[in-house]
């Protein structure tokens, strides 16, 4: 059966969704991450997390840890940029934009999160972080640009 769509928006499609696959799997892994910080440090905020049947001594160890903090900065910053770069990045498939130029903002979309969440799991000096960050911002607002753009004919 032939499709209506023109082959390259099966591609961008294609492209989309692996590179959108990427980044949440990416995102996913801050859970882990945070996780496994929170078991390393013993900094729970939970009393049903800590094992110990004692109440009182459960209060006493729930505690932040600097270490757990960063990591969960980390993933709510994924959750500010990367469900707005999903959800631009369907509509900006709609468009039907050439491959070349959605592959581009795809692959620097990825590649500047996972950039991010190195400078901030290692603590890198500024401005590796903000500059990670504003790549990302930019190529979401590049798609939204033509988005709109498509939608009101400019």
């Amino acid at each position: 059966m032939k499709s209506d769509h023109p082959i390259h928006l099966t591609e961008v499609s294609r492209a989309f969704s692996t590179y959108t696959t990427l980044v949440i799997l990416k995102m996913m892994m801050m859970s882990f991450i945070t996780a496994f910080f929170r078991g390393l440090r013993g900094a729970f905020e939970n009393p049903e997390d800590i094992a110990d049947t004692r109440r009182e001594e459960k209060f006493r160890q729930m505690r932040s840890h600097p270490d757990v903090e960063r990591m969960r900065r980390c993933h709510q910053n994924d959750l500010e940029n990367i469900i707005p770069f999903v959800l631009i990045g369907l509509m900006y498939c709609m468009t039907a934009p050439h491959l070349q130029s959605a592959e581009i903002h795809f692959r620097i979309f990825m590649v500047a999160r996972i950039c991010h969440t190195v400078a901030y799991v290692c603590a890198l000096p500024q401005p590796s972080r903000v500059l990670t960050w504003l790549v990302g911002v930019l190529v979401t607002f590049s798609m939204a640009y033509r988005v709109l753009k498509r939608t009101f004919h400019l």
